[in-house]
């Protein structure tokens, strides 16, 4: 599920983002590109093998007790005003609320908002879910607790003025955690290694072949210092990590590498994705006043 390529034919900021939301109205982060869910769309029991999927792909990072509670703030959350930006299918959005969260959702796509609402509507959630273009939030300032964003923003047309409305619209002493891909994880040096080499020749630059090797219309990609020092433009505090699957630990066909990971241990595997792994990962905190 690759559209990238197109990224370069589109110079203009708002041909960016009309490229971004048609991508993604059409396309749903649903994680079924290798084998389709054989399910009714949006029914309880596809949300459940999405999720299923999802889940699985973040286990040697994001899971302790529940899903994606080492990384996400959930028992600090009850009662708080919580934003989450690019809901997707929306399995993030119902751990925000099952936590207590008075939660706001937002997407570029309307595919995804259609998807959330009719998850929350399934399960009896309550939230307020909506379509929104996270460079232009529609919210006043110091509005929420806590920001959520995750493998998002990197598909902006400007990523830096989406950092900058969320700290807008975060109260003093308020969080924000984001996922973006990383340029210094396994996926990007093996496109640089097998393609850009040759890319290069023909004058492609290293971007377009990120934007076309990747998911979205477009998609940026961030080191950890790249990426922190963009955020402290924003904000005071500012912490990175690197998260990753386990292709990043062990980039091999997946046939081969289901039988390969048995020969090595689970700590091993978490200490390589965080040392390349596809993904970096920002806490950032905005001052008190």
């Amino acid at each position: 599920m690759r559209g990238g390529a197109k990224r370069r034919e589109a110079d203009q900021i708002s041909d960016v983002q009309a490229g971004n939301q048609e991508w993604w109205t059409q396309h749903t982060m649903s994680y079924d590109w290798n084998s389709p869910i054989q399910l009714e769309k949006y029914s309880l029991a596809w949300f459940d093998q999405a999720d299923e999927r999802f889940v699985f792909g973040a286990r040697l990072f994001a899971h302790d007790k529940t899903p994606f509670d080492q990384i996400m703030p959930l028992e600090a959350l009850k009662g708080k005003r919580v934003l989450e930006i690019g809901c997707g299918m929306g399995l993030h959005s119902e751990l925000l609320a099952r936590a207590g969260a008075r939660l706001t959702s937002i997407d570029l796509s309307e595919t995804s908002v259609a998807a959330t609402t009719r998850r929350f509507q399934l399960k009896g959630l309550k939230g307020d879910i909506r379509q929104m273009d996270a460079e232009h939030l529609a919210f006043p300032a110091e509005e929420f607790d806590f920001v959520w964003s995750w493998g998002v923003i990197h598909h902006s047309s400007h990523t830096g003025r989406v950092i900058r409305e969320i700290h807008r619209v975060l109260k003093p002493g308020g969080e924000t955690r984001v996922m973006v891909y990383n340029l210094g994880g396994m996926p990007a040096y093996l496109g640089m290694l097998l393609e850009y080499s040759l890319g290069f020749w023909r004058g492609r630059t290293l971007d377009e072949y990120l934007w076309a090797a990747s998911d979205g219309f477009t998609a940026r990609h961030y080191s950890r210092d790249m990426l922190r020092d963009l955020f402290l433009t924003f904000f005071d505090k500012v912490d990175v990590d690197v998260y990753g699957q386990d292709a990043d630990a062990m980039p091999l066909p997946r046939q081969i590498r289901r039988w390969a990971l048995r020969l090595v241990s689970l700590e091993w595997q978490r200490r390589k994705v965080r040392e390349r792994g596809a993904f970096v990962f920002a806490r950032a905190h905005k001052a008190l006043k």
